[in-house]
């Protein structure tokens, strides 16, 4: 059996690409949060803008997408831990989120899990890990 070695170590960062940056830093920020790592101006008026739940290595940067490519209702793809999946849920209800109705429970070996919706209309997956 071959095996591959990589000079990977972890996953730095991931990046949506967002039409309103200053719409989708306010909704991570304040609707879940986070903390704003990096806001940075590139290029002809651009900005590379990271965010992450407090002490996370891993970051998400909502950067303007490729010039001719969409923005929004995107999977994402990207999972969030939280130790409290109904106590997350009851507050982004409170704060205005979309987020599913339900939290979703199909029993072992699957957490419990929910999806949020930002503004654009991208979906994050919340997933209970104890």
């Amino acid at each position: 059996m071959a095996s591959t070695k990589t000079h990977v170590t972890k996953v730095g960062t991931v990046v949506i690409p967002v039409g309103d940056q200053d719409k989708e830093i306010d909704f991570y920020t304040d609707k879940l949060g986070f903390e704003k790592r990096a806001d940075i101006p590139f290029g002809n008026g651009y900005r590379w803008v990271e965010v992450a739940p407090q002490g996370a290595d891993t970051t998400i940067a909502l950067a303007p997408p490729p010039e001719g490519q969409p923005t929004g209702n995107s999977q994402t793809g990207i999972g969030l831990y939280t130790g409290d999946i109904d106590a997350l849920h009851a507050d982004l209800k409170a704060a205005g989120v979309d987020v599913d109705e339900q939290v979703t429970r199909q029993g072992d070996p699957v957490p419990p899990l929910l999806w949020v919706r930002d503004p654009e209309g991208n979906s994050l997956m919340f997933v209970e890990m104890r």
